[in-house]
């Protein structure tokens, strides 16, 4: 049998680096499987005018932090260099164009099966995000628009859509984000189940971090937690949100009840035309590799104490948001999650090197 590696972690992204981090002084073995070309996780694949909602010096991930941005918030590409930096910083041990497949267990060693090849392991831990599980709502009709439909995982920018009527359907930061953009250049209706509700101006993604974490503690310690008056799900006020606020394009359309061949039909019965539905609906979790070894719902989730799987021994989830760890899929909110993962996982092959 090839080597047998004590960790192999899959996914190369922000949750996996920080797990080397936590990992490159102990005496185990370790790996990192990313299946992308070229670093920088899953802001590899979006749209190009993406940013933070936080400034950099409130983004960083554990030991290193981010250089300061030229803008207010970082931009994908200064994210994206600064993940290339912190793995080259820290020498992290990462093989890209490596995608896990599937994995199974036997004898309390995993088998992963990817792209270039078998690897093994005694301890696996995910830590593959949501990004390539996009929702799209079973809406009645979908399959009969002859237009064009895209996720916000897909979309890159808006120069394909110049002069096209497109629907933006999606009342989140992503809903918003797009409206804004594609609006400079297209005719825009945006489509959404509730009125969007928006931030003060002045409140950041760090801001709504701090307020996240009071709640967190106070829920853990049992005390009763006074909100600020905002909501933590409204829709942050970045520079091209609040652009597109003043030319007022941000007006919600409400929702529509079916779509047919050339568009859709709102709730109200009027039939509208467009040449593209551009869906900013939302994620499941990319965990399809764990597919032979445990059950998940149609989300994707797989029963997990904190950020270890009931399951089966030797297999932890990490940075999948609230499911697995308090703002476990942010950048300042990995840390947490992982660093309680890694001191689970030293302890397991700890005691597995005892028996």
């Amino acid at each position: 049998m090839e080597k047998i590696f004590d960790i192999i972690i899959v996914g190369g992204g922000q949750s996996g680096l920080t797990c080397g981090y936590h990992l490159r002084r102990s005496n185990f073995s370790f790996l990192i499987l990313d299946k992308h070309e070229k670093p920088g996780g899953a802001w590899n694949n979006a749209w190009d005018s993406l940013t933070l909602f936080s400034p950099a010096e409130h983004s960083s991930l554990a030991g290193w932090q981010m250089p300061k941005s030229e803008n207010l918030f970082p931009s994908k590409d200064e994210v994206i260099s600064y993940l290339h930096q912190y793995e080259v910083h820290y020498q992290l041990p990462i093989k890209r164009n490596t995608e896990v497949l599937s994995i199974t267990n036997e004898n309390k060693i995993f088998s992963l099966k990817t792209t270039q090849g078998d690897f093994y392991s005694k301890v696996v831990i995910g830590a593959t995000g949501t990004w390539n599980n996009p929702f799209i709502p079973n809406i009645v009709g979908k399959e009969l628009f002859k237009g064009i439909q895209i996720h916000s995982a897909h979309y890159k920018n808006a120069e394909t859509f110049k002069g096209l009527n497109i629907l933006v359907v999606g009342e989140g930061n992503s809903g918003a984000q797009l409206v804004a953009e594609i609006s400079k250049v297209a005719n825009v209706k945006w489509s959404t189940k509730n009125e969007p509700q928006f931030l003060p101006d002045d409140v950041d993604g760090f801001s709504l971090f701090n307020t996240a974490t009071a709640k967190y503690k106070a829920e853990k310690e049992g005390k009763p937690f006074i909100a600020e008056n905002y909501d933590l799900g409204n829709i942050v006020m970045v520079p091209s949100v609040k652009e597109a606020r003043d030319r007022g394009v941000l007006i919600s359309s409400g929702i529509f009840k079916k779509i047919d061949e050339n568009g859709i039909i709102w709730e109200n019965g009027t039939k509208e035309s467009f040449d593209v539905i551009v869906w900013c609906t939302g994620f499941g979790f990319a965990t399809s590799f764990l597919k032979e070894l445990v059950e998940m719902d149609e989300r994707g989730i797989v029963k997990t104490v904190e950020s270890k799987v009931q399951a089966i021994d030797g297999l932890w989830l990490v940075g999948y948001g609230g499911w697995t760890g308090f703002a476990s899929a942010t950048l300042i909110g990995i840390n947490r999650n992982v660093k309680l993962a890694i001191q689970e996982v030293e302890d397991y092959l700890l005691n597995s090197l005892k028996n």
